[in-house]
This record gives C-alpha cells, structure tokens and sequence, in this order.
C-alpha cells in the first residue's frame, strides 16, 4: 500500500509540472498579451513596457520557465491580472464552492445511477426508462442547465437560480454552505444553501447518473448468472439480499471505472453549469480570466483541475480494489 501511494505521489508530480509545461508554451503561444490587460487598452508604451518588466515578460523564454517552475514547485501560482491577487488566494477563495458543487453533483449522479440500474434489472422491458435514460445521456450539458433554470427557476420559480445563498456567504470552518450552516447551528442557512445547489448539481449529476447506470445494469445483468448467484439463492437467502450483498458488490467494478471517466468530464462541465447558474467557483472564476486574458490564473486552475481529477483516479482505484479482491492496486 505504501509503495503505492509513493508512485501515486510521484506520478501526479510528474503530471502536474508537465500539464503546467504545456500550459506554458501555450501562454507564450497565445496572441495575449497580459501586460495590455493588466493597464488597459489606452495605456501608453512606457506603462506596458514597466508592466512588462515588473511581470518578467521581457526576459527569454528559457529564463521565464526556470522560474515559473521554481514557483509552480513552491505552490506558487503567479499574480492574477485581472484581480490583481495571487492565483493561489483566488483559489483558495473559490475552490470550496466547486468542491462542494462537485461532491454533491457525484453522490447524486452515482445513487441516481443506482437506481436507474435497478430499476432496469427489475423491470427490464420498460420502454419508458429506457427513453427517459437515453434522453438524459445525449442532452448536451449547457442545454440540460438552460432547460432547468427555464422551467424551475424563470417558470416555475420553485428553485434559484444563481448564486450559493440569498444573503452573504456563511463564513464558517469548511467553506461548504451545507456543512457550515449544521457546525454553526443555522439549518435555514443550510436549507437556503440546499436550495441553490439543487438546480446545478442536477445538471451535473444527470451525465454521471446515466453512465453509471448502464454500466451498472449491464454488469448486473452478467453477475445475476453467475453460479454463486444460484448458490446464495439455494442457501434461501431472498432475491433483495442476493441482489444487494451480492449482484451490486460484484457488479461495481465497471461502474466504479466508468465514474473516473466521469471525473474527467465533470471538470468541464463545471465551467458550463458554474457560468449558467452565476456559480462563484473555479470555473466561473476560469470563465472571467478567459475573459480578461488571465493566463496566470488559468494556468492556476487547471492545475488544480489536474490535482483534483489525479486524486479522483486514485480514490476510484482503491474502492476498486475494495470491491473485488482480484483486482490489485
């Protein structure tokens, strides 16, 4: 187990510096030129050109890698030219809403994808779910975040449809709203923080749930004919404990797969969902510095992004090997 943290550690080190490399040919690639976002379009030559020597600009390429890998190194992520902040604050400002978006939007995808296996192993000719499954799986995410603040904010107005509360921000321990209203003895603030993240955490969950569904059908129906199947049912035990114990434990194991792809996607789709639903995270954050040609705080988030889907993979792995002893970290 050891060993393999270590190569873990290792490997998401290797990841990360050669994910910012890239990430840093394209800055010097790019036609933007921060300096100009930084003082303005009238600025005049004299001002964009101190700019350029207070940002390290003017320096060779060689020069201005070996030092942003010395702060990529010192978790130093450069100086945001919109916000004018470092990257690092910024993150820290803005990480704890999209990690709370992201957990909440995972749990619910993979218990919806739960049930909707189920529901199709239980009742396996209904045309309905399957269209309903179908349906859900090809809906382009930004439309599926349109269609939900249409009709269950702007119609309906049963959800908001913007922003993490109705009045300022709980300033508690953790930085999850739904976490710190029940530690600082506020469960309104923790309702109202639940009401707001219903509409973009659906949004999210939908693609997770169908995915994770049909792979999760798909590997029941295969498990339910196994022989251990046959005997658990000849020792009596009733087809919702054979099911449970031991169709979904031994059927997990592709689902589990198919959530770290998940992963991966759901960091993109963060962007989408955060900027439709005025979400104040990371990918609203990356939303305005694409704006604003902020490529230090781009390359700051992404980077986080590497960090997060890195640890995902990792996690998914070890639930892997929980669930099925043959499979070996």
């Amino acid at each position: 187990m050891l060993a393999y943290f270590l190569k873990r550690i290792a490997g998401a080190v290797v990841t990360l510096v050669v994910m910012g490399s890239i990430i840093f040919c394209l800055q010097n690639i790019i036609p933007a030129d921060p300096a100009r976002a930084m003082a303005g379009p009238a600025a005049p030559v004299e001002t964009l050109e101190r700019i350029r020597e207070q940002l390290g600009l003017s320096e060779p390429v060689a020069v201005q890698y070996g030092r942003f890998i010395s702060r990529l190194v010192h978790g130093d992520l450069g100086t945001s030219v919109r916000t004018r902040r470092p990257v690092t604050s910024d993150v820290l400002q803005y990480l704890p809403a999209t990690l709370e978006l992201a957990l909440v939007s995972i749990i619910w995808g993979v218990a919806l994808g739960g049930f909707m296996a189920l529901l199709q192993f239980t009742v396996p000719r209904s045309a309905v779910v399957r269209l309903a499954i179908v349906g859900a799986g090809s809906t382009p995410i930004f439309l599926t975040s349109l269609l939900l603040a249409y009709f269950f904010w702007f119609r309906l107005g049963w959800f908001p449809g913007a922003g993490r509360l109705s009045f300022q921000d709980l300033s508690g321990p953790t930085g999850f709203n739904l976490v710190d209203g029940i530690l600082l003895g506020r469960p309104k603030a923790t309702l109202d923080a639940l009401w707001h993240i219903i509409l973009p955490a659906l949004a999210l969950a939908l693609p997770i749930a169908v995915a994770v569904g049909r792979s999760l059908s798909g590997a029941l129906h295969d498990v339910m004919r196994q022989p251990y199947i046959r005997t658990a049912r000849g020792k009596g035990l009733g087809e919702t404990s054979v099911l449970l114990r031991h169709g979904m434990r031994n059927a997990a194991t592709a689902p589990l797969a198919i959530i770290g792809l998940q992963v991966s996607i759901i960091v993109g789709n963060l962007i989408i969902v955060e900027r439709v639903f005025a979400w104040p995270g990371l990918g609203f954050y990356m939303v305005q510095a694409f704006a604003s040609a902020d490529l230090p705080a781009i390359l700051g988030v992404s980077i986080v992004f590497g960090a997060f889907y890195i640890l995902a993979s990792t996690l998914v792995e070890i639930c892997q090997s929980l669930a099925d002893p043959r499979i070996g970290l």
